[in-house]
């Protein structure tokens, strides 16, 4: 029997976090929204693009969140996109309800399920999930980190010209204008980034990647990044279900790790068939850290403006 993966919202990330599992072949996909019609209609293109991209799942859509009943994952996507001149913490409010909704029908009728939440602010909407589920911790995971990283790469491949699969990065801190590039921990074949690039072009590169989903937005004009965050959602999904072990920057729950605790935040874990397995702990120097906590604190104030 194949697994089954909720994705909650048809809209652009949703939609494409069901073609990537689909093309994935990772199991069937189901994708509930609430305007009519429309996850049934891209679910039904989805479906028809099978032959052709060779994948054998069944995407269907609903606008019943009865039909996510049984799902081993669910990629949590639905809520208001970001418009140029916004932050993510501007639609805390608005995604509060929509992530709350979704939570208390996750755990009603997938109560087994492993989360991947997507929604903005990523890392208080993460906080926000597990908390209406009331999943253990090892169970919900927010995306932000593997999205930075994947940025930071990219753009260290587009300053060299080398190919982005070559580059590894780390991206640690909230999913906004407080994460923490760390480029001593990002190597090109296992050269590390500094021996290849000027100190100056590594800061412009680190501050391109704190906006990068910004620069997108501005771009765009009438929503978000939507490929990037798919791809790099799909990656944690593959990662759970198919226990890869893989070690991503994620949106994880601290208990005292780089001395947080009791908040959702970027930082290396190993990804599995549990979940978050570990939290790696890196060796920060002075700076680094003190970034950390700067973007620990931005976030536990968030947090309070929803009741936490």
């Amino acid at each position: 029997m194949n697994k089954k993966i909720a994705v909650i919202g048809a809209g652009n990330v949703g939609a494409t976090c069901a073609q990537y599992l689909a093309e994935a072949n990772l199991g069937d996909v189901v994708m509930v929204d609430i305007v009519e019609g429309m996850p049934q209609g891209k679910a039904l293109d989805l479906t028809q693009g099978g032959p052709v991209r060779g994948y054998n799942c069944m995407v269907t859509g609903s606008n019943d969140y009865k039909a996510i009943k049984g799902a081993d994952l669910v990629i949590m996507t639905a809520g208001m996109p970001r418009k140029p001149g916004m932050s993510r913490e501007d639609l805390l409010n608005m995604n509060a309800d929509i992530v709350g909704t979704a939570a208390k029908n996750i755990k009603k009728y997938a109560p087994k399920a492993y989360v991947v939440v997507v929604s903005n602010p990523l890392d208080i909407m993460t906080y926000h999930m597990r908390s209406v589920t009331g999943f253990p911790h090892s169970r919900v995971c927010g995306q932000a980190g593997i999205l930075d990283s994947t940025r930071f790469r990219a753009f260290v491949a587009m300053e060299l010209g080398v190919a982005m699969s070559e580059v590894q990065a780390m991206v640690m801190g909230g999913h906004g204008d407080t994460m923490v590039p760390l480029p001593r921990y990002t190597t090109v074949a296992g050269i590390p980034v500094k021996e290849l690039i000027s100190a100056d072009r590594i800061k412009a590169i680190s501050e391109r990647t704190r906006m990068g989903g910004g620069e997108i937005v501005k771009l765009l004009k009438t929503g978000s990044a939507y490929y990037a965050p798919a791809a790099a959602s799909v990656d944690m999904a593959k990662a759970i279900l198919l226990d890869e072990k893989r070690v991503f920057p994620c949106s994880a729950y601290l208990s005292g790790q780089y001395g947080i605790k009791d908040i959702y935040i970027g930082v290396p874990v190993v990804l599995g068939g549990k979940g978050v397995e570990k939290v790696i702990e890196l060796k920060l120097n002075k700076k680094e850290s003190s970034d950390l906590q700067a973007s620990a604190k931005k976030y536990r104030g968030v947090l309070k403006e929803i009741g936490y």
